[in-house]
């Protein structure tokens, strides 16, 4: 099963050449995570998100949805392996909003990307979805402060003569560096990641068991975390507001999101 590379295409506004080059990798990444949301709305209406190519192609570029980071992260590495570029998917944690000395599960994935004749790897996440979020991938070396698309990371290295260092993807808030997510380098195979998707979806604490849906915009970002709205513009500045019916809900996130909604989203609200 290959990815219909030419519907992806359009899915996400983006008319590159498509060589294996990391000017393609940066352009793709930036037009992916603008042209599909970031969604759970299968896991709240009670199913498991299938991650099979077929089924992830026709929920994400052929229909008027979006996913989270499993989906998405799958998705564009089968696009960049079709491309020529060298994928090693990894299983990371997610470290923002996390209390201090908080671990968390792994269960969130990321790619390790190189293209040919590159000497070095480009850390990709087009499913992280929040503010905090990659828009361009990054370079895998350390400390190397990096601002794309308005938006300043770095990547840090714990343990770095340890057995397994540990990435730590940081995003400039203030004054201030704050975690995002972390990983270790180590190939996360199918089966792990489909483990991994199946617990976010079905634990009864999973963050994901509420509504949880966002949209980055060129200029801004959009947000609905349980019932409330928020809209962040290109300059910071939030506006917020609480949703409160089922029919408000499903305007929403066809005006709003881009997304129609499926079957049962609003007795699950």
């Amino acid at each position: 099963m290959t990815v219909d590379l030419e519907k992806y295409f359009a899915r996400i506004g983006w008319e590159g050449e498509p060589a294996p080059t990391i000017e393609t990798l940066r352009s793709l990444h930036h037009a992916h995570v603008l042209g599909i949301p970031f969604e759970n709305l299968d896991v709240v209406t009670g199913s498991v998100p299938s991650l099979d190519l077929a089924d992830l192609q026709a929920k994400l570029v052929g229909s008027s949805r979006g996913g989270y980071c499993f989906e998405h992260n799958t998705l564009f590495a089968a696009v960049l392996d079709q491309l020529g570029f060298e994928v090693v998917r990894l299983t990371g944690r997610v470290r923002a909003g996390a209390r201090p000395g908080e671990i968390r599960p792994r269960t969130h994935m990321v790619l390790a990307v190189q293209a040919p004749g590159d000497q070095g790897r480009h850390l990709v996440d087009v499913g992280f979805g929040s503010l905090g979020g990659l828009l361009e991938p990054i370079p895998m070396i350390p400390d190397q402060v990096r601002e794309g698309a308005g938006r300043t990371h770095r990547l840090a290295v714990e343990d770095a003569d340890g057995p397994a260092p540990v990435w730590v993807l940081q995003v400039k808030a203030g004054d201030n560096w704050d975690d995002q997510t972390s990983f270790t380098l180590d190939p996360a195979p199918t089966p792990d990641i489909g483990i991994a998707n199946w617990a976010v979806a079905t634990y009864p604490r999973s963050p994901f068991r509420r509504f949880y849906i966002q949209r980055t915009l060129t200029a801004g970002h959009l947000r609905l975390d349980g019932k409330t709205f928020t809209r962040t513009d290109a300059e910071g500045t939030t506006s917020v507001r609480e949703v409160e019916r089922a029919d408000e809900l499903g305007e929403l996130l066809e005006s709003e999101f881009g997304i129609t909604p499926p079957a049962g989203v609003g007795a699950a609200f």
